[in-house]
């Protein structure tokens, strides 16, 4: 048997590569390095900026053509920094010399020392993950999981009074509505939402041990935490103060803690979606081509809500290592944080994939009322609940005599088909007001829903 040519071993790569290619442009290992390359120069510009060590400040142009490194990188940068680290087994380093190749390049040799001046390699990729998680989340993932939201907004707001007959514990319950049901999800996923959008993205940059000691030995006048924090908060991150060599990681604990709770009010929706269409409340809108079961032309199958299900269990167990993982570190480093890291993107790959399977599912599914009515008109038992609490308000305010209410609608109802004609026959033999017993006459199944529709309101 012949091997094959190089083929990518995740499906991130692969079959779904199409789904997720807006994360690699930050999460993958170009990604970082490219940001690598940004906060070299930047701390560059910032130096000498500040006329450090005798220098001058770098004119507008050569800001410019610095910036450009990174601005522009690409394959060129991407082969050059391969080949060098294959030499350097170090990445960090391999960055710190395409840096100074291209200062060389660009006729400014004369700054060439202050490349990675007084920075651990920690100082680099710290402001350098926080810099690609923040975009890669901010500008991809965010967005998908609020287009989501939105899908599942519009739906409450389209189906806020299409009643349906609620399942507690898997068995008939007071009615809902479906826009009620799924503003439920909205309003979770909004919240979780809000608590990421509110998160840090922590950097530090204060050297091996995070005591900015050779900054101090090279330059005892210069305040170097205040520097540093500027330049930190100048790449649009929050800065860390008080570190070992590497930044603590617990802005990335609560994010991908965060994450892997939307993931989990994700699966919760694609679960419950899965079982409303197994039940007939939603039916699937057929694409034109598409292939059910391979041999029952009659089916189609909910494989996007399936493939969100399974995806969405991968990211919130990535999720969870990363967060376990990343929390600890022995003494002042250790490099178990290193390739843990390399796997953001395939946890962040795999939510997105999961989200854009929801986003499409969502709308590819059409509620059938139709089944929502006919359920609730089968169900008239659950009318007990409303019978049973009117009489007992009647009681307390002494306009009945009846005894024990719940047990009396327990002997009708309990394991019982009960339907229309026999609850009103029942409902006018009770012993309560005129007034309560109209309002019990006129209710039904598909009335008794309560607030459920007024609800959807609190989206917003």
């Amino acid at each position: 048997m012949t091997s094959l040519p190089p083929q990518p071993l995740s499906p991130l790569d692969g079959r779904y590569r199409a789904a997720v290619t807006g994360l690699a442009d930050y999460l993958s290992e170009a990604g970082l390095n490219r940001a690598r390359v940004e906060v070299e120069v930047e701390w560059l510009i910032a130096l000498t900026d500040r006329s450090l060590f005798e220098t001058s400040p770098l004119t507008d142009d050569d800001k410019a053509r610095l910036r450009a490194l990174y601005q522009e990188f690409g394959q060129a940068e991407i082969d050059w920094l391969a080949e060098k680290e294959s030499v350097t087994r170090h990445d960090v380093k391999a960055v710190e010399y395409l840096v100074r190749d291209r200062l060389a390049t660009l006729g400014l040799d004369a700054i060439a020392e202050l490349t990675h001046f007084a920075a651990t390699s920690e100082d680099i990729n710290s402001a350098s993950y926080a810099l690609t998680v923040k975009r890669a989340v901010e500008r991809v993932w965010l967005p998908k999981l609020r287009s989501v939201i939105a899908s599942l907004r519009d739906a409450a707001v389209q189906h806020r009074d299409a009643a349906m007959l609620s399942r507690t514990h898997g068995q008939p319950a007071t009615p809902s509505t479906m826009g009620k049901e799924l503003a439920v999800f909205a309003w979770r996923l909004e919240r979780v939402a809000a608590q990421i959008e509110g998160g840090e993205y922590l950097a530090k940059f204060s050297g091996a041990t995070g005591t900015w000691s050779a900054h101090l030995a090279a330059e005892p006048s210069v305040d170097w935490p205040e520097l540093s924090r500027a330049f930190i908060e100048g790449l649009g991150l929050d800065f860390n103060v008080l570190t070992t060599q590497i930044e603590s990681h617990d802005w990335q604990v609560e994010l991908y803690d965060r994450a892997r709770h939307a993931g989990g009010i994700l699966h919760n929706l694609a679960t419950d979606v899965w079982t409303y269409i197994s039940i007939g409340y939603f039916t699937q809108i057929p694409v034109a081509g598409a292939t059910g079961s391979s041999t029952m032309p009659h089916k189609i199958n909910p494989i996007r809500f399936e493939n969100a299900e399974a995806n969405l269990e991968i990211a919130g167990g990535l999720f969870a290592t990363l967060a376990s993982t990343l929390v600890t570190s022995r003494m002042q480093r250790d490099l178990t944080d290193s390739t843990t890291q390399r796997n953001i993107g395939v946890a962040f790959g795999h939510s997105l994939l999961a989200l854009d399977n929801l986003e499409r599912g969502l709308n590819e599914i059409s509620l059938a009322g139709d089944v929502l009515l006919a359920d609730l008109d089968a169900n008239w038992e659950v009318l007990a609940e409303a019978i049973q609490t009117v009489v007992r308000a009647e009681i307390a305010a002494g306009r009945s005599s009846v005894s024990d209410p719940y047990a009396l609608l327990k002997d009708l109802t309990r394991g019982r088909r009960v339907g229309a004609a026999q609850l009103a026959e029942f409902v006018r033999g009770l012993d309560i007001g005129d007034d309560a017993k109209e309002r019990l006459l006129a209710l039904t199944p598909a009335t008794y829903a309560g607030l459920a529709s007024a609800l959807v309101d609190e989206l917003g």
